[in-house]
């Protein structure tokens, strides 16, 4: 969903932000709030993984 979102956004930025016709009037949300979105979501499924994100091990010294 990340993606759709993201090609969304880069998609909008390319357009105009308000569209005027006979059939009515469309006004898309602001970049600014589609940025929040995506970040919103991104970090969203970074938290949803697996584990903690933190790797704790042991290490041995070899020789002596």
């Amino acid at each position: 969903m990340t993606d759709e979102l993201q090609q969304s956004i880069e998609q909008n930025a390319t357009e105009p932000k308000r569209v005027r016709g006979d059939s009515g009037e469309v006004e898309q949300h602001s970049l600014k709030d589609q940025i929040e979105a995506d970040r919103y979501l991104a970090s969203k499924k970074a938290t949803q993984g697996k584990g903690l994100g933190v790797r704790i091990g042991k290490m041995k010294a070899s020789g002596a």
